[in-house]
């Protein structure tokens, strides 16, 4: 069954995939971008290929969504996939359900951080990704498109629609809830944290390997993932449309403080908007 890895783009959801790839599918722990592809991204339009269903025809995608987490469901094994869609119910056709979900990891960051690292992700205004933080939208289904991540429709929601809608799980004790500010200010207790949750979920006690904790978290460094994506590149960068170059993926991590970047039109644009969740959350 599935632990998902659940996040609005850019709120810290390739770090923690980084630690759980290093620390799960490595035996020193030690981070490199091949551990990372063992974390799929859902929806992913190879696998409804793969089922034989029209990848051209969305509504059959949709309604097969069900039936794509089924064909790669290993009940036995741990396994994640990463999603930044919002968990949904179009035309009586859910994004997941208990059958297929362990659990959900969801993590949060301080939507006015956000903005400005999708601004740049994307190479677009920070006034146009203000627009898409605080309306609901979908991305991707460009089948033909060279970067792995816009094939597939993700249907991502606002901000506060995302967050909102993957809290369901914390009823059935089944949701751990993340926020990237703290994984900057002690990501040793993060992880463990993150650790803790999902051995309860499988039913297994954890025991603290220290050592490969310490590898973790090392090779984890923002400073050293950015220095590996300037050496190998890495598969998540986007091109920028107007230079044809590719945009450094890890940009500025905790030095993206909104106090230094964000007009007041902005930030009163947001905090407005989602000022039941940032209270909730403790940004405001």
């Amino acid at each position: 069954m599935f632990i998902w890895i659940a996040s609005y783009p850019k709120s810290g959801n390739t770090l923690v995939r980084a630690m759980l790839s290093s620390y799960f599918f490595s035996k020193d722990g030690k981070f490199n971008f091949e551990l990372i592809k063992n974390i799929k991204q859902f929806p992913h339009i190879g696998i409804f290929e793969k089922l034989g269903i029209n990848i051209k025809d969305e509504k059959e995608i949709v309604k097969n969504y069900i039936k794509a987490q089924e064909s790669i469901n290993q009940k036995n094994s741990i396994q994640f996939l990463k999603t930044h869609s919002y968990l949904f119910n179009i035309n009586n056709n859910p994004f997941t359900d208990l059958n297929n979900t362990l659990g959900v990891i969801y993590i949060v960051r301080d939507p006015r951080n956000v903005v400005t690292s999708y601004a740049h992700h994307n190479s677009i205004s920070i006034e146009d990704s203000a627009e898409r933080l605080t309306h609901s939208i979908e991305y991707g289904g460009n089948v033909g498109s060279d970067h792995i991540s816009d094939r597939s429709k993700v249907y991502m929601g606002s901000w506060s629609s995302n967050y909102n809608s993957w809290k369901s799980f914390d009823d059935i004790g089944k949701y751990l809830l993340i926020k990237y500010e703290d994984i900057i200010s002690n990501k040793e207790k993060t992880l463990l944290e993150i650790l803790n949750f999902i051995h309860q979920l499988k039913g297994i006690n954890f025991s603290v390997d220290k050592k490969k904790i310490e590898n973790v978290i090392s090779s984890t460094n923002f400073d050293k993932m950015k220095d590996l994506e300037k050496k190998e590149g890495f598969i998540e960068a986007k091109v920028n449309p107007k230079t044809g170059r590719k945009i450094p993926f890890f940009n500025l991590g905790s030095k993206n403080i909104w106090k230094n970047n964000l007009d007041e039109t902005i930030k009163n644009k947001i905090e407005n908007s989602f000022k039941k969740e940032m209270s909730e959350l403790g940004y405001l």
